[in-house]
């Protein structure tokens, strides 16, 4: 692959969710289940609503279950982490969804660790990353996923490549640059991790097999 080449990942988006959907359909005809995912959003975030009203669409067009929360932004902690642990002890709800930024008052980090670390979805607990770093199954964060299944799918060769990642945020470039080097297909990669401490980044751009720009590179 070249470095100017594009993947077009709305095609690849649509044929996911074909399988999903697919997927959705016989486990409902072989078990008698229903995928489950509680979604939670707090406050009245334009982004974040129109995020979670896209997920909430995915869901219905695979044929999965969804329990839509929306909570008003002036929501104490206590309140989120009850509806949460009631979402954890829900049986038919298979995953957990907090829709971040939380508003100002909110402790992400709390939040985020008091979802169950099966239902994370986001693979965000401390747990799930722990999972991914050592490569045992876990949740993976969903952009980062996606970029892994986008070179998957578009016959990218990972192995022995160099690729730089730019951005160390633990939502994304992080994650990223992990799943890249780690010993698995869409891995062994050779990876840089760029950040604001990175001095003369355009020095590598001649060194790559390809970039990766976690922000911009996933169009699902």
């Amino acid at each position: 692959m070249k470095v100017a080449d594009l993947i077009d990942g709305k095609v690849l988006a649509a044929t996911m969710r074909e399988e999903i959907r697919q997927k959705v359909t016989a486990m409902k005809a072989e078990k008698g289940i229903v995928p489950g995912l509680g979604v939670i959003l707090v406050g009245d975030d334009p982004a974040s609503r129109s995020y979670v009203t896209a997920k909430e669409q995915a869901l219905a067009a695979a044929g999965m279950h969804s329990e839509d929360i929306r909570l008003p932004a002036t929501t104490t902690q206590e309140e989120l982490l009850a509806v949460i642990h009631r979402l954890n002890e829900t049986p038919e709800i298979h995953g957990i969804l907090v829709q971040l930024p939380l508003p100002k008052g909110l402790d992400e980090a709390a939040v985020i660790r008091a979802i169950a670390p099966e239902k994370d979805v986001d693979g965000f607990t401390p747990v799930n990353v722990g999972r991914m770093m050592i490569g045992e199954p876990c949740f993976l964060p969903c952009t980062p996923h996606g970029i892994i299944q986008m070179l998957l799918r578009s016959g990218v060769e990972t192995a022995g490549a160099h690729a730089v990642v730019i951005g160390r945020s633990n939502i994304v470039g992080k994650p990223v640059a992990q799943l890249l080097a780690r010993k698995a297909p869409g891995g062994n990669a050779t990876v840089t991790l760029c950040h604001t401490g990175t001095k003369d980044l355009a020095s590598l751009r001649v060194k790559p097999t390809f970039w990766s720009l976690p922000l911009a590179v996933l169009t699902l």
